[in-house]
């Protein structure tokens, strides 16, 4: 075999949430570990909002907080489904406490200040809040609810704060870090995975690789297409100033890439409908790990399945509002979590999304957004939608032929809402919260095709995994030796559906199980 420019025990490629977890867990346990990222490391984890999803916990306790590790398991079977087995999902219930406090002896910093308002996300104020479904019908008839959504502490999007601790605790611990070496494919000896060859920018290639993420992560919502071309210039520099490099692993290699929202190709091929949501994540979501799986032979496993992101609370007056398709008929309970609402309304709907308030509800909107109330991120699309994407209409039949709906539809739709919030009777999609709706009305388009309220997506699916020890398996459903797989790169407990601070307690849950089997399985 061709000699190594690096050797080590246990190589890590992705230096994300589950990079760092995976690489910590080796190190512990007396491997030598080597991390090599395609940028400066922080992934998905580091741009997120730094939410773990956890029961039972000391934070919530400090909170007063009741819950038992029954109850989040009887919560999470619903949203989970079976992409994971019921072992697996109890046992990462169970553990989703410790490692909580696993996080907090690497200096992650949490908080129990229990936020009082359902919100999609909390202000600075709070830091434990319900991130998911919990209190809502039918999940709430199934399983106590209760805020397990706990957030680091920091301000505004803090997942820098939950990462950074980690990545400087496991170099402290001696895991040797390459940062800016983008891995291109596995190294096989006799059927086993033994390291990976890269492309590995230094100097001022290295810096200006760097800065080109950095601008791109900043722009992207904003102006997508120079985000775009930052990120072509950055690949352009990895193909023309990388120095190939081969990296020689004796105990395994764990693929910890993250998703693969940023491959495009990928995502029109395996999650079509998807297409036209806006991506959620960083350059590195390129489906390397999974490609890189696949070629040595991993199965590939729900890459159809795509969380996309409509929240409408806040402002909360938006979710007593009612949602409907192109025909005018309501699909959805408005105040369920963003990624269910996504789902309704690109699985079954076609993307369409006409949110539809009135007056009262529109004054309410403007009230509740700002003042100390809201995220920036959540008031300036919220005012934005209200200034210039919000059409009135004086009456229903205005508000069909201005929507292009079946007038008989849409009167049925506004008219059993309006007498079912009238009588008290339940609600068609057991929604708490109702208001009569009167003219004049306010549609909003809150589709994925909305070009003043971008849709945000996020991979699920990836390499099928065993669930003991986070080995890739073949289309046999045989271990690939060597190869491991962790996070979004990885068939996990979110790979169905997505709460919030679902993706980072996986990344936690699998990559210190894949860390460890690296040095505990031969």
């Amino acid at each position: 075999m061709t000699a190594a420019d690096f050797s080590t025990d246990v190589l890590v490629v992705g230096f994300g949430g589950a990079g760092a977890c995976a690489a910590l867990e080796a190190r512990s346990k007396g491997a030598g570990v080597l991390v090599l990222d395609r940028f400066e490391g922080g992934g998905a984890t580091a741009i997120s909002g730094g939410v773990v999803y956890a029961g039972a916990t000391g934070i919530q306790q400090q909170a007063g907080v009741e819950d038992d590790v029954d109850a989040m398991f009887a919560y999470l079977k619903q949203e989970v489904g079976d992409c994971v087995s019921e072992q697996t999902l109890r046992e990462f219930c169970e553990q989703s406490g410790p490692n909580i406090e696993w996080l907090q002896s690497h200096g992650v910093p949490f908080e129990a200040s229990l936020c009082p308002v359902k919100t999609s996300y909390p202000t600075d104020d709070y830091f434990l809040y319900y991130s998911g479904n919990e209190g809502m019908a039918p999940f709430r008839d199934h399983a106590k609810p209760a805020p397990r959504g706990h957030r680091a502490k920091g301000r505004s999007l803090p997942g820098r704060n939950l990462f950074a601790p980690l990545a400087e605790s496991a170099e402290r611990a001696g895991v040797q870090v390459l940062r800016h070496c983008r891995a291109t494919s596995l190294i096989r000896d006799n059927g086993r995975v033994v390291g990976v060859e890269a492309l590995l920018l230094s100097g001022s290639a290295a810096a200006w690789h760097g800065r080109l993420e950095r601008w791109a992560v900043h722009l992207v919502n904003y102006v997508p297409q120079l985000a775009k071309a930052l990120r072509r210039r950055a690949s352009r520099l990895e193909k023309t100033k990388g120095r190939p490099v081969r990296i020689l692993a004796e105990r395994g290699v764990v693929l910890t890439t993250g998703g693969f929202i940023y491959n495009r190709d990928m995502v029109k091929v395996h999650a079509p409908a998807y297409r036209r949501g806006m991506p959620l994540g960083t350059s590195g979501c390129s489906g390397d790990g999974h490609r890189m799986g696949a070629e040595a032979g991993g199965q590939l496993a729900r890459l159809d399945r795509v969380s996309a992101w409509r929240f409408l609370n806040p402002p909360s007056a938006f979710t007593e509002g009612i949602l409907l398709n192109a025909e005018g008929r309501r699909y959805v309970n408005e105040a369920l979590y963003g990624a269910a609402v996504g789902e309704a309304m690109v699985e079954d709907n076609d993307g369409k999304g006409l949110l539809v308030i009135d007056e009262t509800l529109r004054r309410q909107a403007r009230r509740q957004v700002g003042r100390g109330q809201t995220q920036w991120f959540q008031t300036g699309p919220t005012l934005l939608n209200l200034w210039f994407n919000c059409r009135k209409a004086g009456s229903i039949e205005h508000l069909a032929k201005m929507c292009k709906m079946d007038l008989g539809v849409l009167r049925d739709s506004i008219a059993r809402y309006n007498g079912d919030t009238e009588r008290g009777t339940p609600d068609a999609f057991a929604k708490d919260k109702r208001h009569v709706l009167r003219p004049p009305f306010y549609v909003i388009d809150v589709g994925i095709r909305s070009k003043m309220w971008p849709l945000p997506t996020l991979t699920l699916g990836g390499l099928a995994v065993s669930e003991e020890t986070g080995a890739v398996l073949n289309s046999d459903g045989q271990v690939i030796p060597g190869l491991y797989a962790a996070g979004r790169a990885a068939l996990g407990v979110c790979s169905q559906q997505y709460v919030s601070g679902l993706s980072i307690a996986d990344c936690v849950f699998s990559g210190r199980r894949a860390g460890a089997a690296t040095v505990t399985v031969s």
